[in-house]
């Protein structure tokens, strides 16, 4: 094992300096992490709840200059109850960054496609596309109703930097157009080329891009979640087909989902590593 991932496995001790609630079921929390802080976009950290569990997160936050890094977490079990229940000042654990991240490119015009807490890894993502003043940034955010959007705000006030675009959909129809976001991506691949896609989000979200740029012969990146229980390569229950997304991925290529597409939108990995279907 190199230095350089004996030290990022090392858990390391740190404070919450300060939590901002998104949605009502979302809130972010920011952290002073040194090696965290010089992460790439896409990669994630194992974050472990005292007393409670070790889950992973994509980091939404990456700023090296103020040595900290955030994570943005929906209440969905016990970890993450517990989780939104702490306050500034109480401590967790962190190992990482872990994985790889999204693949630089010098694409002039990028698709970004983003739902749910999928948005964490694609608002870095989108800040560092959106630095090169050449690019032309679209940026496609979907969501169940007005009040889950992730990060709107940032992402205008982003897009608003860098001369960008941004659409947004709500299944209700209470925000932007009604209906999925993979219906406004299938609409503009059909119109305009554009040089690679990045997406993260629900599965079956993904999956849907993932078909479209297939279609569409564009260069595709998307950012997959699994069960990740050590982060290192070695539990076997984040595997897809013949890849490890603790250490092969989070973020895999077109190309790659091609060798797993039996497995991808179809099935997922429970905690005794069997396969288990994704329910429609």
């Amino acid at each position: 094992m190199s230095a350089y991932l004996t030290a990022t496995n090392q858990l390391r001790t740190t404070r919450i300096v300060s939590i901002r609630n998104e949605t009502p079921t979302i809130k972010s929390f920011a952290l002073h992490d040194s090696l965290g802080a010089k992460a790439s976009p896409g990669q994630f950290v194992m974050i472990w709840i005292p007393g409670i569990d070790e889950i992973p997160m994509s980091l939404s936050t990456i700023s090296s200059k103020e040595n900290l890094v955030g994570i943005t977490v929906k209440k969905v079990g016990e970890a993450t109850g517990k989780l939104h229940n702490m306050k500034i000042g109480d401590v967790v654990g962190i190992r990482g960054p872990f994985g790889n991240g999204y693949t630089p490119t010098k694409a002039r015009k990028v698709m970004i496609v983003g739902g749910g807490t999928g948005l964490a890894s694609l608002a870095p993502l989108t800040e560092e596309i959106g630095k090169q003043k050449e690019r032309k940034i679209t940026f496609l955010l979907g969501a169940k109703k007005h009040n889950e959007l992730l990060f709107l705000e940032r992402i205008k006030a982003i897009l608003d930097r860098a001369n960008g675009t941004i659409i947004t959909s709500t299944e209700d129809g209470s925000y932007g157009i009604k209906g999925l976001i993979t219906e406004s991506a299938e609409q503009l691949l059909a119109k305009e080329e554009f040089d690679i896609v990045y997406a993260c989000g629900p599965e079956m979200m993904m999956h849907k891009m993932f078909q479209l740029t297939e279609k569409a012969a564009v260069p595709f990146q998307a950012s997959l979640e699994r069960l990740m229980r050590c982060a290192i390569g070695l539990c076997g229950t984040c595997v897809i087909g013949k890849y490890r997304v603790c250490k092969d991925g989070p973020v895999f290529s077109g190309v790659q989902l091609r060798e797993v597409r039996d497995e991808f939108g179809h099935f997922k990995r429970g905690f005794d590593s069997r396969k288990l279907p994704f329910k429609p």
